[in-house]
């Protein structure tokens, strides 16, 4: 069985009435796409600053000292909305998506009030000439700064993506 010839201008396969729709992509979903594509950058940067901060906390709590409990609520809320928000982004659900803002927020909201909460940081504050001695404190809190900048960036892109994956309203 032989491929039929494309006679000039017309994709193969076809019977060329579809062309002129098949070639013009609507922008809305290649404002989705790249809306992805921004979201899973993001996503990826966000999980790396959650393996920054739990590496921070672990290998820098004194022995026998507990972990504080804020803190490891914060990265477990942000882990799993972490995985929600990439199922979200795969599979195109807003629903998703929604829920992964909340919990990422919450997470963000949650670490800055761990920050705020932490009577070293105001110490850290008061005398900046210890600042070689409380390095591990700068790195935390530059982690969580981080943190908030790249939430900022997250709910910016995904609101956006959300507002290109909902159909579009008619005029009535």
């Amino acid at each position: 069985m032989s491929q039929r010839r494309s006679v000039s201008g017309r994709p193969s396969g076809t019977d060329g009435s579809d062309f002129s729709y098949r070639m013009v992509v609507d922008s809305r979903y290649q404002k989705v796409a790249e809306g992805k594509s921004r979201l899973s950058a993001l996503i990826f940067t966000q999980a790396l600053i959650q393996i920054l901060e739990a590496a921070i906390l672990f290998l820098f709590t004194p022995k026998g000292e507990p972990l504080d409990r804020f803190y490891v609520s914060s990265s477990v809320i942000c882990y799993v909305s972490l995985l929600i928000g990439e199922l979200g982004r795969k599979r195109s659900r807003s629903t998703l998506l929604k829920l992964y803002l909340f919990g990422s927020s919450i997470a963000a909201v949650i670490s800055v009030a761990f920050l705020i909460k932490s009577e070293k940081l105001y110490e850290l504050i008061k005398d900046l000439s210890k600042w070689q001695t409380s390095a591990i404190k700068i790195f935390k809190v530059a982690a969580v700064l981080l943190g908030v900048v790249v939430q900022i960036f997250t709910i910016v892109v995904t609101s956006s993506l959300m507002h290109n994956m909902a159909p579009p309203k008619r005029a009535s």
